[in-house]
């Protein structure tokens, strides 16, 4: 007859199957900042335009330099608040109807969960102790008003690409109606110089996928969706993750848990690859990183997808790059205006993909995402245009 522990647990599993297999959790509305822009209009305009002047130069240790992607916030914005990613995560919530949202549900049925990976670090130097990496949801919810379930994720620069599976299971477990999902992360110089000190930031405007690439440049920003069983929006169709462990801060030469990630992601939204029209490369610039993530996707999807990395328009935003990225695919799925420009050279030798430049007006309707991180954490996220399976 079995246990009857196992069994419910069974029973359980099958009604969240059954739940999904009816329909799928969407985002609704998005807030965000990034070096593109401040909001969904600047943003959109500098994307597709493919714009790089959001990428400043920034002095380094030793008399060396780099490019930073930094949000255009004005200084009284930053000056007002009580830390720099308190500034940006309020600049990306901001835009977001919560009061309609709130009159819609009560506050307690509205959770939050936001990737970030600095989060109050910009203060470490002065004081340690004030390092709180749950900071940006105790912030929405002392500040925005959010009484759901609450947390933050932290797992360096998969950070907010693990977060949409984390939410759906709190809209899967009936725990949530709505909640609020993204990232956010901050300037931090010592971020900056330990990157530095690892010799991964290139000198100058990043170059993912050329033969020459010479490293990362960071960036900040905050990007946060409104995620709701139904309704109007951009549908979450999967999301997969792994571990491959390779080591602390290399990533697994063969690329085997980006693989596994894809593949899971893609099995999580039944979906075949032939069903993927654009991914958006985690791409960060470095000789090792692009040279796994071309490999994996060759094995998922072979040369046919098109692939860019938009790195060299925000930068690397750390624990908020999956939410961004992600706020970058879902304006290329809403404004259906092509796909997410590629900028700088090319080794077709490492990625004999079609290369979408600015002026593509490729249509597109699913999307993947790469979220790859520090110690081996990678998330990747399917998302899709309503009424696509």
């Amino acid at each position: 007859m079995g246990c009857p522990s196992v069994n419910k647990s069974k029973k359980r599993q099958d009604d969240v199957r059954r739940r999904r297999q009816v329909s799928r959790p969407v985002l609704t509305d998005i807030g965000l900042v990034s070096a593109l822009g401040l909001g969904c209009d600047e943003t959109v305009r500098h994307l597709f335009a493919g714009d790089t002047s959001g990428m400043q130069p920034i002095a380094l240790a030793g008399g060396e330099t780099s490019r930073f992607g930094v949000a255009p916030l004005p200084d009284a914005a930053f000056a007002a608040a009580p830390t720099r990613v308190a500034a940006l995560l309020d600049a990306a919530v901001a835009q977001l109807d919560l009061a309609a949202l709130f009159r819609e549900m009560p506050a307690e049925r509205v959770g939050a969960v936001i990737g970030t990976s600095n989060s109050t670090m910009e203060d470490f130097t002065d004081n340690p102790d004030k390092i709180d990496m749950a900071y940006c949801t105790e912030r929405l919810r002392e500040k925005w008003g959010v009484k759901g379930p609450a947390w933050c994720v932290s797992t360096a620069c998969s950070s907010s690409g693990k977060v949409f599976a984390s939410a759906r299971r709190l809209l899967d477990a009936g725990l949530c109606d709505a909640v609020l999902v993204g990232g956010a992360d901050a300037k931090t110089r010592t971020v900056i110089e330990g990157f530095h000190a690892l010799e991964s930031l290139a000198p100058d405007l990043t170059r993912p996928l050329a033969e020459d690439r010479d490293g990362i440049n960071l960036g900040e920003g905050a990007a946060v969706f409104v995620m709701r069983r139904e309704g109007d929006g951009v549908a979450l169709l999967g999301v997969g993750e792994s571990s491959d462990a390779h080591h602390l801060t290399a990533p697994d030469p063969e690329g085997k848990g980006a693989e596994t990630a894809m593949r899971a992601a893609l099995a999580d939204a039944g979906l075949v690859p032939e069903a993927v029209d654009y991914v958006n490369l985690h791409g960060t610039g470095t000789v090792y990183n692009d040279a796994m993530e071309c490999a994996a996707v060759r094995r998922v999807f072979g040369d046919r997808v098109a692939c860019s990395s938009t790195k060299p328009l925000t930068g690397h935003c750390l624990g908020a790059a999956g939410a961004i990225e992600a706020a970058l695919c879902f304006l290329a799925l809403r404004e259906n205006r092509g796909l997410p420009p590629h900028v700088g050279p090319i080794d077709s030798t490492l990625a004999p993909f079609p290369i979408p430049r600015v002026g593509d007006t490729t249509p597109v309707h699913v999307i993947l995402s790469n979220s790859f991180a520090f110690g081996g954490s990678n998330a990747s996220v399917v998302l899709g245009r309503m009424g696509m399976s």
